[in-house]
C-alpha cells in the first residue's frame, strides 16, 4: 500500500509545481532564459540590491546571452533603450554582440548608442572584458568612428562630459579621420593637441572666448551653450548661473535645482517663476521623455533652499508625465509591496551616485498613478499581511498618494496576502496588479505550487476572466506566479509598463506577453 501521508490529496494539486527557489530561499517558478534577459534589461540597475550584488547580476546577463539567440539579444538591447530608456544593460548587450555577432551589432548600434553617454558606456563595457573581449575589433571600431564623424557639435560637447572612459580616450582609441575642418580642429582641441581656434565650431569658439574673459575678470552674460559642467571650474556670478539655468535643457534643470539654489539663482527676481514654468511645461516634459520616478527622485532630492513654487512645479510635471497612463476597464486592484526589502535603492547601491528613489517609492508611485486614472481602483498595500487603515484619495496628487504609501515600510514579504484577502472576501475583480520585488518568503512552501498561485486559483473560481499582473521592480529570474494566459510578469518600471499592462488587460497580448513585445522589434539590415 502506498504511503498515504506522502501521497495524500493536496490542495492545489492541479497547479504547476515550483521548479526553483528565490533569493529569500522559498519555492518559486523560474523564468525561461529569454524572459529572464528581458526582465534584467528592463531593470538594468547593475548595482547592489537587497538580494543580489552587481557582479551576480552581470554574471547572470553574461550567461543568459550565451543561452538565447543573438537576434533576441539585439532586439532586447533596442527595446530596453528605446522603450525602457535604460543605459547600462543596453550597452552591455551591445558589447556582447560585439563579441558574438557584429552584423547584428551594426543593425542596432545607432538605436542603442543614441548619445555620447551611451557611446562611452559601450566602449567601457567592451574594454572591461566582461562580455568576453577587451578590444573593440574592426567592425565595432568602425561603428564608433562613424558616430564621432556624424555627431553634431552639441552632441560632441555633451559626450565630452564624464570619464572612464573620457571622450578624449575614445578618440585616441579609434583615430577618427574627419573630412570637415571644424571637426578636425575640435578633435585636436579635445585631446590637447595644437588647433586653429578660428576653425573651431561656433559654440566651442564661444567657450574659449568666455574662458579668456573669465580669467581676465571680464563679466559676460553671454554664457556659451556648453554643458554646464564645463563651466564649473570657472568663477561664475549669480547672473551667469541664472543664464545657465535659462539655457539648460529640461533634464539638466531638473537634475541641478540644488546647485542653482547654492549659487543664489532663486534669489534673483523672476528666476523662481522662470524655472518653475520650464519644469511644468507640457511640451518640455514630453520631449524629455520624463518618467514618473525621475520626477519623484528630483522632488525627494531637493533641499530646503529650493523654493516651494519649484517643488510644486515638479508635482505638476508628475501629473503631466502620467497623462498617457491608460484607464483599465472593470474592477482594478493594485497591490504595492511595502515590506522591508523594498527599502533598497531601485537602481542598486552605487555609493554617492545612488538614486534617492527606493523600490517602495516606485511601488507607491505605480499604485498612485493607476488610482489617479481609475478612481474606483482599490489599493491593498502588503508586507506580512495586508496593511489596514490606509486611506487614499484619488483626487490627491500622484506625489501625495505615493508618499503616503512609501511611509509604511517594514515587515516580511508575503505576495499571497492581498490575493488571500480578496479570495476570502469573495471579491469581484477584473485586473489585479502586484508591484513587488517578488521575494516572497512568509508564505513560502517547500514543494507544490506557491501560495500565490493557490490564492489566485481561488479568485479565478469566482472571476474566470480575471487577470493578474506581477510587476517585479528588481527581477532576479523567478516569480511567485507562473506565466500563462491570465498571468503577466513584467520586469522593471518604465513608461512602457502601463501600455503593456493595458494591452494585456484588453486581451491584446499573446501567450509570450512581455517577451512577445520584444520580438516585435524589427531589425533592419545594414
Amino acid at each position: 500500500m502506498v504511503n498515504k501521508q506522502l501521497f495524500q490529496t493536496r490542495k492545489g494539486a492541479t497547479q504547476p509545481l515550483t521548479n526553483s527557489v528565490n533569493n529569500a530561499g522559498s519555492a518559486a517558478y523560474e523564468f525561461s532564459p529569454r524572459h529572464q534577459l528581458a526582465q534584467m534589461a528592463l531593470t538594468g540597475c547593475l548595482g547592489q540590491t537587497f538580494y543580489a550584488s552587481a557582479e551576480e547580476q552581470l554574471d547572470q546577463i553574461a550567461n543568459l546571452v550565451l543561452t538565447v539567440d543573438n537576434a533576441f539579444t539585439a532586439k532586447t538591447a533596442v527595446y530596453a533603450r528605446e522603450r525602457g530608456y535604460m543605459k547600462d544593460v543596453p550597452a552591455t548587450l551591445a558589447a556582447a554582440l560585439a563579441v558574438w555577432d557584429t552584423e547584428l551589432l551594426a543593425q542596432v548600434f545607432s538605436r542603442v548608442v543614441d548619445n555620447g553617454k551611451m557611446l562611452r558606456n559601450f566602449v567601457q563595457v567592451v574594454r572591461s572584458g566582461a562580455m568576453g573581449r577587451q578590444s573593440l575589433g574592426s567592425r565595432p571600431k568602425k561603428l564608433v568612428q562613424n558616430w564621432l564623424l556624424q555627431a553634431t557639435e552639441k552632441q560632441l560637447l555633451n559626450a565630452s562630459i564624464g570619464n572612464a572612459p573620457s571622450l578624449a580616450d575614445v578618440v585616441k582609441m579609434v583615430h577618427p579621420k574627419p573630412q570637415e575642418a571644424w571637426r578636425a580642429a575640435w578633435f585636436a582641441w579635445l585631446i590637447g593637441k595644437p588647433f586653429d581656434e578660428a576653425a573651431l565650431p561656433p559654440i566651442t569658439q564661444a567657450f574659449e572666448r568666455f574662458k579668456r574673459e573669465n580669467a581676465a575678470g571680464v563679466i559676460s552674460l553671454e554664457v556659451p551653450e556648453v554643458p554646464f559642467q564645463m563651466l564649473t571650474a570657472l568663477t561664475l556670478t549669480v547672473q551667469q548661473w541664472a543664464q545657465i539655468a535659462k539655457n539648460g535643457s529640461w533634464q539638466m534643470v531638473r537634475q541641478n535645482l540644488n546647485t542653482f539654489a547654492r549659487n543664489g539663482v532663486f534669489e534673483l527676481p523672476g528666476m523662481t517663476e522662470a524655472i518653475a514654468e520650464k519644469l511644468k511645461n507640457a511640451n518640455a516634459v514630453a520631449k524629455a521623455r520624463a518618467m514618473p520616478y525621475q520626477l519623484l527622485a528630483a522632488f525627494k532630492a531637493t533641499g530646503e533652499q529650493v523654493p516651494a513654487k519649484v517643488r510644486n512645479a515638479l508635482q505638476d510635471a508628475m501629473e503631466l508625465s502620467i497623462a498617457n497612463v491608460p484607464s483599465f476597464a472593470g474592477r482594478v486592484v493594485v497591490c504595492p509591496d511595502v515590506s522591508g526589502s523594498m527599502s533598497s535603492v531601485v537602481t542598486g547601491n552605487r555609493g554617492t551616485a545612488s538614486s534617492s528613489v527606493r523600490c517602495i517609492d516606485v511601488a507607491g508611485l505605480m499604485a498612485a498613478a493607476v488610482l489617479r486614472k481609475n478612481s474606483e481602483a482599490r489599493v491593498l498595500p502588503f508586507e506580512q499581511a495586508v496593511v489596514k487603515g490606509l486611506k487614499l484619495n484619488a483626487r490627491d496628487s500622484v506625489m501625495t498618494n505615493a508618499q503616503k504609501l512609501a511611509k509604511i515600510g517594514g515587515g516580511g514579504t508575503n505576495c499571497s496576502a492581498p490575493l488571500k484577502l480578496l479570495a476570502d472576501e469573495k471579491a469581484q475583480v477584473d485586473v489585479v496588479i502586484m508591484v513587488s520585488d517578488n521575494e516572497s518568503w512568509v508564505d513560502g512552501t517547500r514543494r507544490g505550487a506557491t501560495e500565490t498561485m493557490l490564492q489566485w486559483d481561488r479568485i479565478k473560481q469566482r472571476n474566470p476572466k480575471a487577470k493578474l499582473v506581477c510587476i517585479d521592480i528588481q527581477p532576479y529570474g523567478t516569480t511567485q506566479a507562473m506565466e500563462r494566459q491570465d498571468i503577466l510578469n513584467v520586469g522593471g518600471f518604465s513608461d512602457a509598463v502601463f501600455d503593456v499592462v493595458a494591452s494585456f488587460a484588453k486581451g491584446e497580448l499573446g501567450a509570450e506577453h512581455w517577451v512577445g513585445e520584444i520580438e516585435k522589434i524589427v531589425l533592419a539590415p545594414q
